[in-house]
């Protein structure tokens, strides 16, 4: 199911509700189990925000070719599902969108292998979505700066001294970059005016940046039942994200309480060290560094063509600083 982040009877939803057969029709694994795994994955959908936002940005175009578009959306699509497999194996997590994770069931070899195949069946649609070498120039160097923030978070995992700076790079490459070339992809396939092209690549950057930003917050502050993973994952697992950053800058005494790889941690601990990082104020700066992006996307927003999609932005970016899960 698509989530009800977007408008009912909405060009966008109902471009969205398109895609998901369109998305099982051309993903094909020889292995069964895994194919229908990875089916059923598709199947329990998400917010589809990057797709949508592609649809969004192509809607200032003057050339709505629907194939090319539909093709340009499903492969932002896959790239995001691609890079959830290989994270879930990374992070040993048993579920995603209410499925069982495929490493849980086949074992993390398997898991890899279908998240690879899925990249494959992403250029696949990149290169249906063409119009020219550049779009597919592009969707390779933003793949690359995805893998390349994936590698920079993990040399930082377990670094107490991790910087706001170091955090910034992260957030931008392996979460921002896919929002950023999914609003600039909708624009440049459809054809729209170079001046929307460069701002939805700087818009979907900041709000990349401001929707990792929350992603963290939650890991703090979220519901369970709401996010679908264990609060205080990224903690346990030794990824020191945008809350903890500023707590230790207030107090670098707490990095004696964090835990260090292969050493087993508690759940009271964990509790403690997120109720002094609310106490140091770690959550409330992020939520205004959260904040401040979203202002900046916000900006750019507003120069943006005047009209229904650049409102629909607008709302929809301040919906999701908003968000619970």
């Amino acid at each position: 199911m698509i989530q009800t982040i977007w408008q009912p009877d909405s060009q966008v939803q109902t471009q969205l509700q398109a895609l998901k057969p369109y998305l099982l029709a051309h993903v094909h694994i020889d292995n069964v189990a895994i194919n229908a795994r990875v089916h059923q994955l598709l199947k329990a959908g998400g917010k589809f925000l990057r797709p949508g936002f592609f649809y969004l940005f192509s809607q200032f175009g003057d050339d709505p070719a629907a194939d090319r578009l539909q093709a340009g959306a499903a492969a932002m699509e896959l790239l995001h599902v691609a890079t959830l497999i290989h994270d879930d194996v990374i992070d040993e997590s048993p579920e995603r969108r209410h499925v069982t994770t495929i490493h849980q069931d086949y074992g993390q070899r398997n898991a890899i292998y279908a998240g690879d195949l899925l990249f494959t069946c992403y250029f696949d649609l990149v290169v249906a979505s063409a119009r020219t070498t550049a779009d597919i120039t592009r969707n390779v160097a933003a793949m690359r700066a995805i893998l390349q923030g994936e590698l920079d978070q993990m040399a930082h995992n377990f670094h107490p001294q991790t910087t706001l700076s170091d955090y910034l790079k992260v957030a931008a490459g392996k979460t921002a970059r896919l929002f950023s070339l999914s609003c600039q992809q909708g624009a440049q396939l459809a054809h729209a005016p170079q001046t929307v092209i460069d701002l939805a690549q700087q818009i979907g950057l900041k709000l990349g940046v401001a929707y990792q930003m929350l992603d963290d917050i939650l890991d703090y502050t979220g519901d369970e039942q709401l996010t679908h993973k264990p609060v205080l994952s990224d903690l346990r697992e030794g990824v020191y994200s945008l809350p903890l950053i500023f707590a230790l800058q207030v107090d670098p005494t707490l990095a004696k309480q964090l835990p260090m790889p292969g050493q087993t941690i508690t759940e009271t601990e964990l509790l403690a060290i997120r109720d002094q990082v609310v106490a140091l104020g770690g959550v409330t700066k992020a939520q205004q560094l959260a904040t401040d992006y979203t202002q900046q996307a916000l900006s750019l927003i507003n120069q943006l063509p005047a009209g229904p999609t650049q409102q629909t932005l607008r709302q929809l970016v301040t919906q999701l600083l908003i968000r619970n899960h």
